[in-house]
């Protein structure tokens, strides 16, 4: 009988000494459960499309070094949308590039276009964009053709190319000016890049020169 009363007596001391940890610890789940249903669901990521082409299509003539009465290396730029951009975005790069490319042997591929640093109110660019150092917007531009878009140019009788458009946000405005080698200024950029980078969207078309 004593060893029962013995027993009774430590329970009642363990659950008054246990009382506030077992409630602090309730309110702690209470609170997380609710923070939780406060914060809501993730922001959609950042999308990147164009009117010319499905992501996946096929690229236009319109829009490719094939087009009738295109320059050498040119053509006429799509238009291009993006949107949800994360907040803090401060700036943004478009680069386009073929990815079958491998210049001189090595990981390179081919600089169609780039464009950089692109303002943070921007949601797109125009089609057609001209030929030039500098955009209306006053971003830089450059290309393996020089400071011009470089449209699709793949050959006939070879598989189509992927040419891939990736749009990223950055964190802050890069400061790059271009040199005279495009692959150099490529490189110049996607270093000034690193660790700076929001969010990435990316949208692809396939082009081959027609028969």
């Amino acid at each position: 009988m004593r060893h029962r009363n013995w027993i009774l007596v430590l329970s009642v001391i363990f659950s008054v000494l246990l009382a506030p940890a077992f409630a602090q610890e309730a309110k702690g789940t209470k609170g997380g459960d609710s923070a939780a249903k406060k914060k809501g669901p993730p922001a959609p990521g950042m999308v990147l499309t164009s009117p010319a082409f499905a992501d996946g299509g096929t690229i236009p003539i319109k829009y490719s070094q094939a087009a009738p009465g295109a320059a050498p290396g040119e053509g006429t730029s799509p238009a291009l949308n993006w949107t949800n951009a994360p907040a803090g975005t401060q700036c943004f790069v478009l680069h386009m590039h073929d990815l079958e490319v491998a210049r001189n042997g090595t990981t390179d591929d081919q600089v169609h276009w780039l464009v950089w640093p692109i303002p943070a109110t921007a949601t797109g660019l125009p089609e057609g964009v001209a030929r030039g150092d500098r955009l209306p917007d006053g971003s830089f531009q450059t290309s393996a053709t020089g400071r011009v878009y470089r449209g699709p140019g793949a050959g006939a009788n070879g598989p189509p190319h992927h040419y891939t458009f990736e749009i990223y946000a950055l964190d802050t405005k890069i400061d790059v000016q271009p040199v005279a080698d495009p692959f150099e200024t490529r490189k110049l950029v996607m270093a000034a890049m690193q660790g700076h980078i929001l969010a990435k969207a990316v949208t692809m078309g396939l082009f081959r020169r027609p028969q």
